[in-house]
């Protein structure tokens, strides 16, 4: 938790759900998500349990909650580790308050791009807090963090994790998207952790690459890149 910190909380339901999500040691949690009423049509067996982590060709459940990550890396950033990046949060259940807290440490600056039915939102130094959220709710905001880690052998390190939907003991299915660009002929793309499978979707081209991850369980992906 050395770098950013998100974290959505409220008083915990009967029944609840929780989202964390990291970008380049980025830790961005939801905390106390209530269960949408969708996701009734969910089967016990959708639940992943302490300790498993599985990836689905197909989403159970794929009108529920999502998370986004859209990271812009130049060529200063490879210098001084400062990302561009916007996260976004999509299909939130109903919540009262909502307090989202960031790194001071590692946050440069955050603004709030959009946010449809909330009824206010509030951006104080690293706080972002939400009032009266509604079933459907999305939030992006947008940052600049010190997000990309150089590796021994001068490669670049961006990570996402733990990503999770946690539901009293178990995991619930999740969909994420981070996707990274560069300007054209800076960076080529090493590897990824996970590889491309089923429920793990790459698509690379020579100034972006993309992961899809459809999953259930406690996920930390990481994209490494490389000079061309």
């Amino acid at each position: 938790m050395n770098l950013l910190q998100f974290a959505l909380r409220r008083s915990p339901p009967r029944g609840f759900s929780s989202v964390m999500l990291r970008l380049a040691k980025i830790i961005v949690a939801l905390a106390s998500l209530p269960m949408a009423s969708h996701a009734h049509a969910l089967e016990f067996s959708d639940i992943a349990q302490e300790g498993e982590l599985r990836f689905l060709a197909t989403h159970p459940d794929p009108k529920s909650y999502r998370y986004e990550s859209r990271v812009r890396i130049s060529e200063e950033s490879l210098a001084t580790g400062v990302v561009q990046l916007t996260t976004c949060h999509y299909d939130l259940d109903p919540i009262r308050k909502v307090v989202i807290l960031f790194n001071p440490n590692r946050l440069q600056s955050v603004a709030i791009q959009s946010a449809t039915l909330m009824g206010g939102v509030e951006v104080t130094g690293h706080r972002v807090t939400m009032s009266e959220v509604q079933r459907g709710a999305s939030i992006c905001i947008d940052l600049e963090s010190k997000a990309l880690d150089t590796l021994e052998d001068g490669s670049f390190r961006l990570q996402a994790g733990p990503l999770m939907r946690r539901y009293f003991d178990g995991y619930l299915p999740m969909q994420a998207r981070l996707h990274f660009s560069w300007p054209q002929n800076l960076l080529s793309l090493k590897t990824t952790n996970p590889l491309p499978q089923p429920g793990v979707k790459l698509i690379q081209d020579t100034s972006e690459a993309s992961m899809e991850l459809i999953f259930a369980g406690r996920l930390t992906a990481n994209i490494d890149l490389q000079r061309r």
